[in-house]
């Protein structure tokens, strides 16, 4: 009989297959696949929630997409830049590149998490994903990181501006920058339900003033909802 250990290693190097790295440390690989729901029933074995990868690979991913295009396409302004970054690095985005290699069958989650399909939300997906490039950037370095990231960049990369105004937070934060004395942050104000139907209430501060408020299903949807809210306050609404 197969036992669980086992069965995740062989999910472990099954998944390496996929994405084409080996890893030196695959401890790394298997907190990054961890949701918060499977880290939590395995508290015996103190195993980590790929929440903290999660922080790490979300400025990787940024990194790595930023320096790509500004050095391929010195025609666009920053704005523009800023705009194409934003729709390539989104939820949506990195839920549509994870399909790619298949992440959904290999994140492993709690008990309810697996009962109600966590694997096949967008945003415990792209986390996820996000956690495997820092991962992989805490294995093999930067380098590595970045040959895994643009496996996933579209050869129209371009017309991606096409879809970005629909990232509110980088559209406001375009907005205050034109007064560098101007600060904006966001906070978490309310989490509420369990961790399959978790809503997240978010507020954004204009120097410590609410401008907007917005909740969603995770804190990224949540920040989007309170940064439209405060465009459409300022008259900046979508037309």
């Amino acid at each position: 009989m197969i036992s669980h250990l086992e069965n995740i290693e062989s999910k472990l190097n099954e998944f390496e297959d996929i994405i084409g790295y080996k890893f030196k440390n695959q401890k790394l690989l298997f907190e990054a696949l961890s949701h918060s729901s499977y880290a939590n029933e395995m508290k015996k074995s103190h195993l980590r929630s790929n929440e903290r990868l999660e922080f790490l690979g979300d400025s990787v991913l940024s990194i790595v997409v930023s320096d790509y295009l500004y050095r391929h396409f010195k025609h666009l302004p920053e704005g523009e830049l800023t705009r194409v970054r934003a729709s390539l690095v989104c939820e949506k985005a990195l839920f549509e590149f994870s399909d790619q290699i298949r992440l959904s069958d290999f994140i492993l989650l709690g008990k309810g998490e697996m009962r109600s399909q966590g694997n096949k939300r967008p945003s415990t997906v792209s986390d996820a994903f996000e956690a495997v490039i820092a991962a992989i950037y805490l294995d093999g370095g930067l380098e590595a990181a970045k040959d895994h990231i643009m496996r996933f960049m579209p050869d129209n990369i371009i017309s991606k501006k096409k879809d970005s105004n629909e990232d509110y937070k980088s559209i406001l934060q375009e907005i205050i920058q034109r007064n560098p004395e101007e600060n904006i942050e966001y906070r978490l104000v309310d989490e509420s339900g369990p961790d399959h139907d978790k809503k997240f209430t978010v507020r954004v501060m204009l120097n410590s003033n609410v401008i907007g408020e917005g909740t969603g299903k995770s804190k990224k949807n949540a920040e989007q909802t309170a940064a439209k809210e405060a465009l459409e306050l300022m008259g900046y609404g979508k037309k």
